[in-house]
């Protein structure tokens, strides 16, 4: 039976082993192999939103191993240290409890097709400082090492509060302006507004925290239509939010970050999200790669000197043959590509003339509940047209209710989507502890 190993569970690894194991493995055509460092799966798009404590992780996630029972392939939970690709081989690390203890011992996995879908890790353009004293939001646990922060900077500024002088006593600063930098400072301004309401603190939201995005380009959300990011920086500036766009990072500090200006932005906790690049086993591999370590695919999504590895997702460079244009780190182009690779997996058609084509449907950013907007693009001649309002907030949480229904059905993310908004009526609107 060939075996086809998928190394990565996020929205484009799970969904491809999800459909593959569906039509080959539940029917014994295939054996498909889902392996990831960790048990259970969370869409990176909504990390912003654990890291301001608004969900919670464990209502939202997925158990890789009940998925696996439920749609007919295996997982093995571990990090791979290490691909032979001559003897079509992976090694996998052994999986520990978070004091240590080895759970499972280090493994060994053949394979006769490998899929890699190991996502983006965030790049910090060697920056000096910035890995040392900067928070990311790469995964579940990032997110929630930043809300613990955050509501330990926050109890910790009320405490000393008494007979301290006006300013901020609390310094938030998000490098980078993009979707994950400003959606998580509008869910930020709503987090010490409710923080404040259940009188988990006693700041001042509006004067009390401040919260700075920096930004290298000219404007935020560099890569969507200008109108959008004008719309964007207002919405910002309304909830207090200062806005440095065209201001480069020379250096981050623990209590500070530089621009190349030499002005200094006080800080007690820094976020970077700022960029993306590959995760290194993707540079161990003898693969060709792009400048920011992306594993270079043709528009099969095979590698360009091995015929039985694939890529998808954030870590593979796929540049559309009509346009010249590489295709953005989004999860739509991952769903996208996940779709097309289970079914040229199933039918065996990966050299078929006709390759992977992506459609941009255009994108949605949420500012918490202060707004939403977006743009759509739709027709054969690609028009953009700019949502906003009510219209926004519907489109940018279907975006969250398709990816569950790729891996579920409608039933059961119908089932979900009610169970998630009863809690939500019953329960506060954001962690308070």
């Amino acid at each position: 039976m060939e075996t086809i190993a998928i190394v990565g569970g996020g929205a484009g690894g799970l969904e491809l082993a999800t459909r593959l194991g569906d039509r080959l493995g539940k029917n014994g055509r295939a054996r498909i192999v889902l392996v990831d460092r960790y048990p259970t799966h969370f869409w990176k798009p909504l990390l912003h939103t654990v890291a301001a404590g608004k969900l919670d992780p464990q209502v939202h996630q997925v158990e890789y191993a009940a998925q696996a029972a439920d749609h007919g392939f295996q997982f093995i939970c571990g990090e791979v240290l290490c691909v032979d690709r001559g003897a079509r081989t992976l090694e996998i690390g052994s999986w520990r409890t978070d004091d240590g203890a080895e759970l499972l011992p280090p493994r060994t996995l053949q394979y006769d097709k490998l899929v890699l879908a190991c996502g983006a890790v965030t790049n910090f353009f060697n920056i000096p400082g910035a890995a040392e004293h900067s928070l990311t939001l790469d995964s579940v646990q990032d997110a929630e090492l930043f809300r613990r922060r955050f509501l330990g900077a926050c109890l910790q500024a009320s405490s000393q509060r008494n007979g301290a002088p006006d300013g901020a006593a609390v310094n938030i600063v998000i490098v980078g302006g993009g979707a994950t930098g400003i959606e998580l400072a509008g869910e930020l301004c709503h987090t010490v507004r409710s923080l404040a309401q259940y009188n988990v603190h006693s700041l001042d939201p509006a004067r009390d925290v401040r919260i700075r995005i920096i930004e290298r380009g000219d404007r935020l959300l560099p890569q969507l239509n200008p109108r959008l990011s004008a719309r964007a920086a207002r919405t910002l500036g309304r909830l207090g939010i200062e806005v440095c766009t065209g201001t480069t990072v020379a250096r981050v500090e623990a209590d500070a970050v530089h621009d190349s200006a030499g002005v200094r932005h006080p800080s007690d906790i820094t976020v970077w999200a700022a960029g993306v690049e590959a995760p290194a086993i993707c540079t161990t591999l003898g693969l060709p790669l792009n400048r920011i370590r992306q594993i270079v695919v043709t528009p099969e999504l095979r590698t360009e000197n091995d015929p039985a590895v694939f890529a998808l997702g954030d870590c593979a460079s796929y540049v559309c043959p009509v346009d010249g244009a590489a295709v953005p780190p989004r999860a739509q182009v991952a769903h996208q590509q996940a779709v097309y690779l289970a079914d040229a997996l199933v039918r065996a058609v990966g050299n078929r003339a006709a390759g992977f084509r992506y459609r941009d449907y255009g994108s949605v950013v949420s500012l918490g509940p202060f707004a939403a907007m977006g743009v759509l693009i739709g027709g054969a001649n690609k028009r953009e047209m700019l949502v906003g309002g009510m219209a926004a907030r519907v489109l940018y949480r279907l975006m969250y209710q398709k990816h569950v229904m790729a891996l579920h059905g409608f039933v059961r993310m119908a089932a979900q989507s009610v169970a998630h908004w009863i809690r939500g009526k019953v329960t506060p609107p954001v962690k308070l502890h």
